[in-house]
Formats: C-alpha cells, structure tokens, sequence
C-alpha cells in the first residue's frame, strides 16, 4: 500500500507485515537460519548503473563527470571539489559532522554519501533537488561550499581550459555549445549513476544463500520483525520516501525543520527524506545533523524515536550484523584521481 501513498505522513502501513512475519531465530549462531521469501519481496539488488531517460550514459560522458568530480577549479579559491566533501575512496562520505567548504566554512546538516544516490527518489535530506544532476549545481554555487559566483562564472572557466573544451564536445556531440552550466551537471551526474556498490546482500537477493552468515540472517529477522522495512526497502534499503523524524518519540534535537525549510508547509516540519542503509557501516556520523557517532548508538535511535521500541543489547548486534552486509565493493577505477585538463599557459 506504501508505493500509493503520496503523502510521506502516513501511518506506518507496511507494519502491518510485521504481523505477518515471524522473528528470527534466538539460537546465538543463528544454525540453520532461513529468511522467509516473502520478507525478500521488498527488496532487489543493485543495477550495474543507475540509468537516465534524461541523461543517458555515454563513455566520454562518464569520463568528463569524474574529471570535473575531482576538479578544485569549480571552486571559487580553487581547493574544494566534490570528492572533497565526497571522498570516493572512503564510501562518499568525509567522517565529519558537517563538512568544511569555502574558507573553512561549515554546512548546517551532514554530508551524506554519494555512493547510490542517484537512485534515491528525490537528492538532499530536504528533497530540494530532484536528480543528481540537478543536485550537482547546488554546491559549485552555495557560499558555503565551493562558492562559484555565477553560472556564468562556471562556465567561464570551464571554457579557459582548452582540454574541457574539447571533452565536452566528446561528450555532447552535435550540439553547439556544449560547454553550458547544465552539460556541466549532466556529466557530474552521468560519472554518479555510475557510482553503484554491490555488497554481500546483493549475492543473497540474487540466490546465494550462503552469502550470509546464521547471524546476519538473524539480524535481517530482526529488522524485519521491528518494522524497520517500513522506511527502508528497496535495493537501496531506504531513499524512497520522506518521513517525520521523531514520530514516535521526538528528536532531540528540534532546531532543523527539514523539509518546511523548503515548502514552507506546516505539515513538512520535521520531515526528512530516509536515507539509505547502503554502506552504512562506512558512513558515519549519522542523521542530517551527524549527531550520531556509531552504528549501534543510531540503530538504538531510529528504534526508539521512529518505533518507540528500546533495542536490548542483543537485538542490537544483531540488527548491525546484517547491516554491514550492506557494505559493498568501491569501484577502484573511479576513485583514483584521474589527469586533469591543463589550462592555458
């Protein structure tokens, strides 16, 4: 019933399964352990890609997003990038709170991972974007972050260096001018749909049953059996819908309005898009506000804010068991630094 609801403050429907769904077994080790199909059914694994109606993928595409991915030179003192809040080689996310931007400047909410997230519904803990390309213009222009003047400004740049030039004509051909503000985004987003980790579970979901240890098992079990699938499903276990934090107990933390920062509606208050669980053992800290330093502590959170439940110790390790089988394979090839255009001399 969730996938036609349109509003993100419906009652928990998918709970309802819970009932359904017996919990997993209580033996420490978990021997002979099965998860019950039907608990499967709300997720599937990874694509190879994330595709685009909007933007489709070509090779010199990929490879002009990754180059512009890693370039300072989108910044106006020229020293932050994208990986630098995003590094890849540390699954997307930098480890801070709030992450440093222009002339050491903080963000007001934390930095999540861009690893699989332009298969997310909407982009930003707030939903203010749509698509990964459209959320790729936002940094290069926020004061905070990298603090470019203009899209004119942008583009300038862009055209002092002989090398984009010719790599933009490679990657939208027929057009032009292709070196644009937007072809800029296009490419950014092309190099993320490409920025996929398939995990562990992925092997399970597509049939190796011994991809997953007895406890892992009990872990997902318990997960199930607690109601978390209600926000997180998917093959991204999460990033499908907005929710209220807090709405079984409220957040401590009250100062962040999510969503009405950008609707203005008094309904959207507190509301936030749920994030996915992909890689969740690498990403920390957690929350919009990064309030959360480990694993256990923001599992133990989300039972008590969002189900008004309080984990025992055990149920706990077990849930965070199955959750680090969520943490995949970086693609080595994207996360080395690649050669940048020189400019003119």
């Amino acid at each position: 019933c969730w996938r036609n609801m349109p509003d993100p403050r419906r009652p928990f429907c998918l709970l309802s399964l819970s009932l359904l769904l017996a919990p997993g077994c209580s033996t420490p080790a978990g021997r002979g352990v099965e998860v019950d199909a039907n608990r499967l059914r709300l997720y599937r694994p990874l694509p190879a890609a994330i595709q685009s109606d909007g933007n489709p993928l070509s090779e010199e595409k990929v490879r002009l997003g990754r180059m512009l991915y890693f370039d300072p030179r989108l910044s106006k003192d020229q020293d932050v990038s994208c990986n630098t809040c995003h590094p890849l080689d540390s699954y997307g996310a930098d480890g801070k709170a709030r992450s440093v931007g222009h002339k050491g400047q903080t963000g007001s909410r934390n930095s999540p991972t861009v690893y699989n997230a332009a298969g997310q519904f909407v982009q930003f803990w707030d939903g203010r974007a749509a698509t990964v390309e459209e959320q790729a213009k936002g940094p290069v222009l926020n004061p905070v972050e990298m603090a470019m003047p203009s899209e004119r400004h942008v583009v300038a740049v862009l055209r002092s260096i002989p090398g984009y030039v010719e790599a933009f004509g490679r990657a939208f051909p027929g057009t032009g001018d292709p070196v644009t503000f937007d072809n800029m985004a296009k490419a950014i987003g092309a190099f993320e749909r490409k920025l996929v980790t398939p995990a562990r579970w992925d092997r399970f979901l597509e049939g190796d049953r011994t991809a997953l240890t007895g406890e892992e098992k009990v872990g997902f079990n318990q997960f199930v059996a607690a109601g978390c699938h209600a926000c997180h499903y998917g093959a991204l276990i999460g990033g499908n819908i907005y929710q209220r934090l807090g709405s079984a107990k409220p957040w401590q933390d009250a100062r962040d309005l999510g969503r009405y920062q950008v609707t203005r509606h008094d309904g959207d208050r507190f509301i936030f898009k749920v994030p996915s669980l992909r890689n969740v053992e690498k990403t920390a800290p957690y929350f919009h506000d990064g309030s959360i330093a480990t694993l256990e502590e923001a599992v133990e959170k989300m039972a008590e804010h969002q189900l008004g439940k309080q984990f025992k110790a055990g149920e706990v390790r077990l849930v965070v068991a199955w959750l680090k089988t969520l943490t995949g394979e970086i693609p080595s090839e994207y996360t080395r630094p690649p050669a940048l255009p020189q400019e003119r001399p």
